[in-house]
């Protein structure tokens, strides 16, 4: 079995604020046989680990469940984002240049 994955997701175009981004996730990685079914034509697959997502409040607890239960696990940690404060007067503090 492929290593579980453990990751904070980032946050999608709709979403202004960052209340999703907190919590992180563990995500199974399964190598399961897939097959299409002959009269339909969907994919099947013969585990459904691969649809599961357990969600934490901290790194350490999803790092503490997957020791528990057994499992290797890659944490990908994320990029901080830094942000620069701006007021709206720091537009017009700016010298002009002269030519």
């Amino acid at each position: 079995m492929k290593p579980a994955k453990i990751y904070r997701p980032t946050k999608n175009a709709m979403q202004s604020g960052q209340a999703s981004s907190k919590k992180w996730v563990l995500e199974y990685s399964t190598v399961a046989n897939r097959s299409i079914d002959d009269l339909m034509g969907w994919t099947s697959s013969d585990s459904t680990l691969g649809q599961i997502k357990l969600y934490f409040n901290t790194l350490e607890e999803a790092k503490g469940y997957a020791k528990r239960m057994g499992l290797d696990f890659l944490v990908n940690n994320p990029k901080e984002k830094t942000f620069k404060t701006k007021s709206y007067a720091d537009n017009f503090n700016k010298k002009p240049v002269i030519k």
